[in-house]
């Protein structure tokens, strides 16, 4: 039986999974854009894909839609125990929502700090650090789509590690203030070059011009880490503030089963390869994948093909915050980012930003629980 699946148009969604397929693997793969990969409604994907690569915030409209099947049917606890105990990070517990596991984490990112090594003599630690580097005029910031806002976040998952906004919490203002502040202040000294793109564009500028040193928070890409390019970028944890750990919001994909997929054992079997070890330390990298499991992300071979991309960023990966996930977050999503770049151009204060995006994020819930 032959299946019809739905990832993402670029090397590190695509390439691996195209190479399965070609290997005789029971999926046949199309592609959609990176923009449909952060806000295609995914009730409309599902309606004709068997299998979708997702992002985990998509969830809470997934699961009102009723348009995925749960993997505890298709997989022992035992194994997706085994999931859970070697993925890296918050990669396997981003895709589980009431009482179930809705994806497998096929791949993990999270914001994390780019940069050229020829341009930055030291890498900068902690907000502070990047604040002053930003005064050379060299340093860029991910604002477009929903960047502007997950940049927020991550400032404010370094400002207040234990700040778990999976469930519906939301940051105090004086939080909000004290992230966008640094926002801000970044903003305001900032390269505008390349300023709408999105982070592969970003990252595809940064690697091809010498008007940006570095990006303090953009969703790490191996590809761009990897030898063969001209001028390979490095990547690192993303900032701190002190000595706490690095803050950063969780990205990566997981494969979906929508609810018209009939799971066959080849099916099975196949899902199973792609989450081994082998398959991770191996097949994935070796095909632009970026892999989700804690050992791949540890393996020298792995870490020596990629510049360190993994060794450099794992702190990260393994602190890193689940965002929001309810019915409705994309919207709100990017009405958030649009609100930021606008205040961020306009230079409105810290504590109007953050009571406006306090309000819209409460009156975001509140509308799709009256829907």
């Amino acid at each position: 039986m032959t299946y019809r699946g739905l990832t993402w148009d670029h090397p590190r969604g695509y390439n691996a999974l195209a190479a399965a397929e070609k290997n005789g693997g029971p999926v046949r793969w199309d592609v959609q854009p990176l923009e449909g990969f952060e806000s295609a409604p995914i009730a409309e994907l599902c309606a004709r894909y068997d299998l979708v690569v997702l992002d985990h915030p998509h969830l809470g409209e997934a699961m009102a839609a009723e348009c995925l099947q749960p993997l505890e049917s298709l997989f022992s606890s035992a194994q997706l125990e085994a999931f859970a105990a070697t993925a890296v990070g918050p990669s396997f517990t981003s895709y589980e929502m009431n009482g179930k596991l809705w994806a497998l984490p096929l791949d993990a990112a999270s914001q994390v700090m780019a940069l050229r090594p020829d341009l930055i003599d030291t890498v900068p630690k902690n907000w502070d650090e990047v604040v002053a580097l930003s005064e050379s005029g060299n340093v860029a910031l991910s604002l477009a789509g929903p960047h502007a806002f997950l940049s927020l976040l991550s400032i404010i998952a370094a400002l207040e590690p234990t700040t778990d906004m999976s469930n519906g919490n939301w940051p105090n203002d004086s939080v909000l203030a004290r992230a966008y502040s640094i926002l801000q202040q970044l903003f305001t000294h900032a390269s505008k070059a390349a300023l709408g793109l999105n982070p592969i564009g970003l990252l595809e500028h940064m690697s091809t011009h010498d008007d940006i040193a570095l990006i303090p928070l953009i969703y790490g890409y191996v590809n761009y880490a990897r030898g063969g390019r001209e001028k390979p970028l490095r990547f690192h944890d993303a900032p701190r503030v002190g000595a706490g750990p690095p803050g950063s919001i969780i990205g990566g994909t997981g494969i979906a089963l929508s609810q018209c997929a009939q799971v066959s054992d080849a099916l099975r079997d196949h899902l199973m390869w792609l989450m081994s070890p082998e398959a991770q330390s191996g097949f994935i990298p070796d095909h632009d994948g970026q892999p989700s499991l804690r050992s791949a992300w540890a393996d020298a071979d792995v870490n020596a093909a990629s510049g360190g991309f993994y060794d450099n960023t794992r702190d990260t990966l393994e602190a890193a915050t689940i965002r929001p996930r309810h019915n409705g977050y994309i919207a709100f999503q990017s009405d958030a980012s649009a609100y930021l770049r606008m205040a961020l151009d306009t230079d409105i204060d810290a504590n109007t930003v953050a009571a406006r995006m306090t309000e819209m994020f409460h009156a975001n819930r509140l509308e799709r629980s009256l829907a």
